[in-house]
């Protein structure tokens, strides 16, 4: 009923001197001798871009520690990712060619994009034949191969094994995601006799949210957004059980209001899951947790197309909602409630904006938690996704203890799901 229990990652993690650490499995550093192998590392580049410009390069700048090691030791780097969901076969427009020039400034030397479609075709072979020690190349968007890189098919898998001695995956982003370079192309590394081993990144991520979840410095306070219940169930019924307050904004928010029997006007709502709300805030009464909710709404009488467009705005309280309006952000009453919650919290992990971000007038309550989250001396992990772009716009970014870079991960993660890419990497 409630989701996966106790959090966990088989054979993953464990306690140790209260510190979660990586069990059983090989990181970047375990990779000895490597001056002159292949290395393939699957980094997670999925960057948003506007008019063809990186618009926010935090996942290009997480990928750099792995990276640099590996040139550092004399390695042929080959670097692979996807890029955008590709629904309409291979484009410029989702082409890896802005990656490859923001990686060379970052990494102050010649990065060899291979622009192909195929990925691994002949261009790539050549590529990466014509490689020194130290030398960088970067592979074309994955998902331009389709339902081969998405469905782990086993030629695709084995098309980038054949390109490489070893492999590391450092996308974190993309863990979750059982696709062809993200877990299928270790069976071959593995036949070949390489290595498979994470990264700094995916090591600092299951740290810092392995640490969090299992073993917090209290009080713990969970923030949970975005739009839909049915997203985060599981992450709900478990976070109740680890964090001594659970905060709920966000869309979902009035599927649990409806459930408490407030009208809630044209707003977003799960019909379908008001028992299972109803079951989690009797959950949170019989475990001791606080579970909040918002008191207030900002509301709109349409909704702005486009999203950003400008919007009139009033504000109800949860009990006097009018039933020809939307509610679209948490108000003012909520957003000092949720802010004073996080003020006294020693561990803060938060996932999904308060309302409809991408607006500006209706950014007001996850402002207001971002700027909370600033400001607290709490260990603060934002996980990925919206709240990443939240804090980064604001300028808060700094002020985090971690920022995921996966926003999907990161929940399943929450969940206690275990993560393919993580669990492909060989046992130590």
């Amino acid at each position: 009923m409630f989701g996966p229990d106790p959090f966990v990652l088989p054979i993953l993690l464990f306690v140790h001197e209260g510190r979660i650490i990586m069990l059983n499995k090989k990181s970047v550093d375990d990779l000895k001798n490597l001056k002159g192998r292949r290395v393939l590392v699957r980094c997670d580049f999925n960057v948003p871009l506007k008019n063809g410009v990186i618009t926010d390069e935090t996942r290009i700048v997480a990928a750099l520690p792995t990276i640099q090691k590996l040139i550092n030791e004399g390695a042929k780097v080959i670097l692979c990712s996807h890029l955008g969901k590709v629904k309409n076969g291979p484009n410029e427009g989702e082409s890896l060619a802005p990656v490859a020039a923001r990686l060379e400034e970052k990494l102050g030397k010649k990065v060899v994009f291979v622009a192909d479609y195929n990925v691994t075709g002949e261009a790539a072979t050549k590529a990466v034949a014509e490689m020194n020690d130290g030398d960088v190349v970067l592979l074309q968007n994955t998902r331009f191969r389709g339902a081969e890189e998405t469905k782990n098919g086993e030629e695709f898998s084995k098309e980038l094994a054949d390109l490489a001695d070893d492999y590391v995956c450092d996308a974190f982003g993309s863990s979750h995601r059982a696709h062809a370079s993200v877990a299928g192309v270790t069976k071959f590394i593995t036949a070949k006799g390489g290595t498979n081993a994470v990264g700094y990144l995916m090591q600092k991520e299951i740290d810092f949210l392995g640490n969090a979840v299992e073993n917090p410095v209290r009080p713990f306070v969970a923030i949970l957004g975005g739009a839909k219940v049915a997203d985060k169930l599981n992450v709900i019924s478990n976070l109740l059980e680890k964090c001594d307050t659970l905060i709920i904004g966000g869309g979902m928010a009035y599927t649990f209001l409806k459930a408490q029997g407030y009208e809630i006007g044209k707003s977003l709502v799960d019909d379908t899951k008001l028992d299972y709300c109803k079951e989690m805030m009797e959950k949170a009464e019989k475990l001791g947790k606080k579970l909040l909710l918002p008191v207030d709404s900002v509301t709109i009488a349409e909704f702005p197309n486009p999203i950003d467009a400008p919007v009139e705005t009033e504000v109800y309280g949860v009990a006097e909602m009018p039933a020809d309006r939307e509610g679209c952000d948490i108000g003012p009453k909520t957003a000092q409630m949720y802010a004073d919650a996080v003020k006294s919290a020693k561990t803060v992990v938060w996932n999904g904006p308060m309302g409809v971000f991408e607006n500006p007038t209706l950014a007001a309550g996850t402002i207001a938690v971002a700027k909370a989250l600033a400001e607290t001396d709490a260990t603060t992990i934002i996980g990925g996704g919206d709240s990443a772009a939240a804090v980064n716009q604001l300028g808060f970014a700094s002020q985090m203890s971690h920022i995921s870079t996966g926003g999907g991960a990161s929940l399943e993660f929450l969940e206690g799901k275990t993560l393919p890419g993580v669990a492909a990497a060989d046992d130590k």
